[in-house]
């Protein structure tokens, strides 16, 4: 990969690195040749060019503009719960908000001002502090706000932007926008405003309630899922509910649950989960999806979308 920068080409990542280190102003490191995969609860895959935590939003602004000034892809990265990085890897730069500008979690009143950074877990048990309800599923799913809006995540029949009442988020020219919810555009598992764009902040509207009552439907949802979810290293849930069956149990019913490929294998607690037993590949967890994907088609006439975001370098699968 190469760059045309004031009349002189550019060949090597160390030339670009320092590209991207002159218009961070605000501290914020650069580093090349980043084992992402590290990041993600999977804990398997490849490595990205260059990867930055921001230190403010004004870094972010720049870093992005010169990504795309250069035609270099950008990939926002939250906790990594719902990630699987291929084993090539990632090119361009890897975006992680993690610094405490991006992961602030306020309480005005009822309602919660949270970064893109902060935890949902966090959220949750912060509303639960504040005697705030409709928040308490937040706490049993293990990723970012900023993650959570971009895949309008939900558990236990909550979806997060049912609680949104603004949220605000960066295009690829640096501006930064503050819309109301009515103006976003999102359904099931998907926001299609955040696929090119970065969230920021989200206002969640909280509802007045006694702590015990949120507590106690908190507890419920943690013994829910610590019950009917697996320990062992995962992303989530790998698919999107068809609208006929749920995933998990078509997979059951197709007789994956114990199925490997590799260090990769479909729980046995749930069959929507697959789990890293050990020395997993990311090409293990893409050719159990697609062993899955194929029966399911095959035999069932379903047609199976990942919920689990694959990124990097990747032939297409067709």
């Amino acid at each position: 990969m190469s760059f045309s920068v004031s009349g002189s080409l550019l060949t090597k990542r160390d030339d670009f690195k320092s590209i991207l280190e002159s218009v961070a102003l605000d501290g914020t490191i650069v580093s090349k040749n980043v084992a992402i995969g590290e990041f993600t609860t999977l804990r398997t895959g490849g490595r990205a060019d260059w990867f930055v935590e921001p230190n403010t939003h004004r870094d972010l602004a720049a870093l992005i503009k010169v990504c795309r000034e250069y035609d270099l892809p950008v990939t926002v990265l939250g906790l990594g719960s719902n990630f699987l990085v291929v084993d090539s890897g990632v090119p361009g730069l890897t975006v992680r908000l993690n610094n405490k500008q991006f992961a602030y979690i306020e309480t005005i009143g009822d309602r919660i001002r949270c970064g893109a950074g902060a935890r949902m877990k966090k959220v949750a048990t912060e509303a639960k502090s504040n005697c705030l309800s409709r928040m308490e599923f937040l706490e049993g799913i293990p990723g970012t706000i900023g993650g959570g809006l971009r895949m309008n995540a939900g558990a236990w029949g909550g979806e997060i932007f049912q609680i949104v009442e603004s949220i605000s988020y960066m295009d690829l020219g640096g501006n930064i926008f503050k819309i109301g919810v009515k103006e976003v555009d999102f359904s099931y598992r998907s926001c299609s405003l955040l696929k090119n764009n970065i969230a920021l902040e989200a206002t969640l509207l909280g509802q007045p309630d006694n702590i015990e009552s949120i507590a106690e439907r908190m507890a419920s949802f943690s013994q829910k899922r610590w019950s009917g979810q697996p320990k062992a290293r995962s992303a989530g849930c790998i698919f999107k509910n068809p609208e006929c069956i749920t995933a998990g149990q078509l997979i059951d019913e197709l007789g994956f649950k114990g199925e490997s490929e590799g260090g990769a294998m479909v729980s046995e607690e749930h069959g929507n989960f697959i789990v890293n037993k050990g020395g997993a590949t990311a090409e293990d967890f893409l050719k159990l999806i697609e062993r899955i994907r194929r029966r399911a088609h095959d035999e069932r006439g379903v047609d199976l979308t990942t919920e689990v975001q694959i990124i990097g370098r990747r032939e297409d699968r067709g």
